[in-house]
């Protein structure tokens, strides 16, 4: 399976970039392309500032054209976007594949003093469901937001789905590069499946104080390795993923099997 991640800052209703490197991403012969959270949208704080009107005419343009270029260009398009309902903001993550639209809401989201996604969107408290999960020529992936992947429960709900890549899009910032690396790579290897992370770039500035994201997608096979990173600048990285890895991986360390056994005890 021959995937992608799109590294970029937030491009409001400007599309010529995802445009230029779907282009190239086709050629290249990539599957599925990821994005990162607060691409396709301005970042969360400048969100809170805007009018339900504006957030609205983004999301519908931004809707618009990835629909037509993933099925222009036969390529399943996954990226973060929030969306309005009956004047509600929802954070969501979508998937565009070529004959279909679908559309996960985050579950989990944070819910700090200073960050309080939780608070600010509707999107509705219950108990966990099993996150987005597809398939694209017999290679399974899974979706979940970057916040959501500290969350054991998400994992459990992922436990008997066999996805071969877990796809994680995230804004993080601040001084999280190394805790990021160490919990993806942790996460692939326990659940013996690959992990393609996007995260975003640029700067937000809020009053005294700056916002940093600095990028660093990553791919971790499924024996928790890590296969390939960006730095912090604007890059398509370009990956290639088998499922014959995943199953030696599962068979090689057994963690899915010991499991198993004790389930039907």
């Amino acid at each position: 399976m021959r995937a992608a991640v799109l590294q970029l800052s937030s491009q409001g209703m400007s599309s010529t970039k995802l445009y230029n490197y779907i282009r190239i991403a086709n050629k290249k012969g990539v599957k599925l392309l990821l994005l990162g959270e607060y691409i396709l949208n301005p970042f969360f704080k400048e969100i809170q500032s805007m009018s339900l009107s504006m957030i609205k005419e983004q999301a519908t343009h931004q809707i618009k054209i990835l629909k037509e270029l993933s099925s222009t260009y036969n390529m399943t398009i996954v990226a973060p976007i929030i969306i309005v309902k009956k004047k509600n903001l929802y954070k969501t993550i979508a998937k565009f594949a070529p004959a279909s639209t679908s559309y996960y809401e985050q579950q989990i989201l944070i819910n700090y003093t200073h960050w309080n996604e939780e608070k600010f969107f509707a999107n509705e408290l219950k108990p966990l469901q099993t996150p987005l999960v597809f398939k694209i020529d017999g290679f399974k992936f899974g979706v979940i937001s970057g916040f959501e992947l500290h969350f054991d429960e998400i994992f459990q709900k992922l436990q008997n789905k066999n996805i071969d890549c877990l796809l994680v899009p995230s804004v993080s910032t601040f001084d999280s590069y190394d805790r990021w690396k160490a919990l993806i790579t942790t996460r692939a290897f326990t659940h013996n499946y690959y992990i393609l992370r996007a995260n975003r770039i640029g700067e937000y500035q809020e009053k005294d104080f700056k916002w940093h994201f600095y990028g660093d997608s990553i791919l971790v096979s499924p024996n928790g390795e890590l296969l390939t990173h960006l730095g912090n600048k604007e890059e398509l990285m370009i990956v290639d993923m088998s499922h014959s890895d995943v199953v030696s991986s599962r068979r090689t360390w057994g963690f899915k099997e010991a499991i198993n056994k004790r389930s039907l005890l």
